[in-house]
C-alpha cells in the first residue's frame, strides 16, 4: 500500500481483491430501497460465479428482490493483526432464484441460514459494480485531538 505522507494509507482494490476478501467474510449488510425508505439487514453469503447468494425468509428483503429494487451489499474485515482494514461494495441487482441445483451448490459453499426459522428463498445478486479499499488502520492518538490539561 502507499500513502502520500500526509495521512492514512490507502488503496484502491481491482476487482481480483475485491472478490478475494468477498471468499474470506461469510457476513455482509445488504441495503434494498422500500416504500419507507432504506432499510440494511446483516445476512451471511457466499460468492458464487462472479454473484453473490443468501438466504432469506418472507418480509422486507424479499419485497425489495421481489420488486426489483437496486440493492447493495457491503462487506468489511481486518488482518490477523488488526492493523489493516478492508471494505467492499457490491451493487446490482437481486433476483430469487429456487432451483435444486441453485440450493445445492449455495449449501456446497457453505450457505445456511444463522437466524431459526423459514429462510426459504435465496437470493442471487449479479454485480452492475463492485469497489473496494484497503487501508492502515491509525491508531486513536491519530485521529483524537490531545487532551487539554489545563481544562477541568
Amino acid at each position: 500500500m502507499q500513502g502520500n505522507g500526509s495521512g492514512p494509507e490507502r488503496e484502491v482494490l481491482d476487482i481480483h481483491d475485491c472478490w478475494k476478501y468477498l471468499r474470506s467474510a461469510s457476513v455482509c449488510r445488504v441495503a434494498v430501497t422500500t416504500a419507507g425508505g432504506p432499510e440494511i439487514f446483516p445476512v451471511n453469503y457466499v460468492p458464487d460465479y462472479g454473484t453473490v447468494v443468501f438466504r432469506t425468509g418472507p418480509g422486507t428483503k424479499l419485497d425489495a428482490v421481489l420488486a426489483e429494487s437496486p440493492v447493495a451489499l457491503e462487506a468489511d474485515g481486518l488482518n490477523t493483526y488488526g492493523t489493516i482494514a478492508w471494505s467492499v461494495i457490491i451493487k446490482g441487482t437481486a433476483k430469487v432464484v429456487g432451483t435444486q441445483e441453485d440450493f445445492r451448490e449455495a449449501a456446497d459453499a457453505g450457505l445456511s441460514p444463522w437466524e431459526a426459522g423459514g429462510k426459504d428463498h435465496l437470493v442471487r445478486v449479479t454485480p452492475t459494480e463492485v469497489s473496494g479499499r484497503r487501508f492502515v488502520i491509525n491508531p486513536p492518538s491519530g485521529w483524537w485531538p490531545p487532551l487539554d490539561s489545563a481544562r477541568k
